[in-house]
C-alpha cells in the first residue's frame, strides 16, 4: 500500500494550527491525515518552521539517494573481489 506524501508546507500548516489551539480531530479531518500520522509529525517536526522542515525533507531525500548509491557501489566492490579471488586462486 502506497503511503501519501505530504508537503512540508502542509505539515507545517497542520502543526501551526495545533499550536494555535485547534482540536486534533478538526486538523486531521481538514487535512485528510490520520491521527497517528499527525502525532508522528508532532513528535518529529514539532517546533520547526516551514523553512527548517523543507530543508530537513530535502536532506532526507538526498540521504536516501546516497544510501542507495553506497549500496550499489558496495555490491560492485564485492563482485570485483570475488572475480579477483577466482583469478588468483582459481
Amino acid at each position: 500500500m502506497k503511503t501519501k506524501q505530504f508537503s512540508p508546507k502542509k505539515i507545517a500548516c497542520a502543526l501551526n494550527e495545533y499550536d494555535q489551539g485547534k482540536n486534533v480531530n478538526e486538523i486531521t479531518q481538514s487535512h485528510g491525515v490520520s491521527k497517528t500520522a499527525f502525532y508522528k509529525w508532532r513528535k518529529r517536526y514539532g517546533g520547526m518552521s516551514y523553512d527548517e522542515l523543507k530543508k530537513l525533507k530535502s536532506l532526507e531525500v538526498e540521504n536516501r539517494k546516497l544510501k542507495q548509491i553506497y549500496t550499489g557501489l558496495n555490491l560492485d566492490l564485492q563482485l570485483v573481489r570475488e572475480i579477483i579471488e577466482k583469478k588468483l586462486y582459481g
